[in-house]
């Protein structure tokens, strides 16, 4: 798949990172190319993982372009079955929330992470908790980007977000569509949306994800740099 950066020198092995929250090891997978300006944090939505190849591919495309990336389980595995049957946790924005805080807080207290800028790419309800955190954590934050999200579900928290926030929908995706132009609404940082042509809410069309991710490079790149 053509992403549009220079591809890099080959990436360093993926470190597998186990981050305990309120007694819970949540697992991940972080990998920081050599002189990344920051590292985005990964908040997947509904039935999704740290292994979704969507939301892999999307990584590798931010990596290539100057940024590191952390994937990692919202939920753990207990959590995951029983989400799959009741479907509540996924719509429970505060919790996820919570753990994307205290993700970051984690990161940022890593040797090596503090002089790095921190982003969120959230996707589906993964947006709106990545938004939720995002006013919570304030200057800890520097870029959101969420891809057929739920900005709606950050609620009251919308007006609190301060760093740019670009929201990324599919043209044929259109009850999503008015969800996110009504949370852009409320949205008082910088801030973009842009819809991506023929695409659905999954973005399995062909070339419709590499153009997400070529936008969440692009927004990384601009907001993570710290010039």
């Amino acid at each position: 798949m053509a992403t549009g950066f220079k591809e890099r020198r080959a990436e360093q092995d993926a470190a597998e990172v186990s981050i305990n929250i309120d007694g819970l090891a949540l697992q991940g997978e972080l990998i920081v190319p050599e002189n990344a300006a920051g590292v985005v944090i990964f908040a997947h939505g509904s039935g999704s993982s740290r292994h979704s190849p969507r939301n892999q591919f999307v990584a590798r495309t931010i990596r290539n372009s100057g940024n590191g990336t952390l994937l990692f389980d919202l939920l753990t595995r207990a959590e995951e079955a029983t989400d799959n049957l009741t479907g509540q946790l996924r719509f429970d924005i505060a919790l996820l929330a919570n753990r994307l805080v205290q993700t970051a807080h984690w990161l940022h207290q890593k040797p090596g992470m503090a002089t790095r800028n921190i982003g969120f790419f959230g996707s589906s309800t993964g947006g709106g908790a990545a938004l939720v955190a995002a006013a919570k954590l304030g200057t800890l934050v520097q870029a959101v980007v969420s891809r057929g999200g739920r900005p709606d579900l950050a609620a009251d928290a919308l007006p609190k977000v301060k760093c740019p926030t670009l929201l990324l929908v599919g043209e044929l995706d259109d009850v999503v569509i008015r969800l996110n132009e009504q949370a852009f609404a409320e949205l008082r940082c910088p801030k973009e949306l842009k819809i991506i042509p023929n695409a659905t809410h999954l973005f399995e069309e062909s070339g419709t994800l590499e153009q997400v991710a070529r936008e969440a490079a692009r927004w990384f790149q601009e907001n993570l740099s710290g010039s």
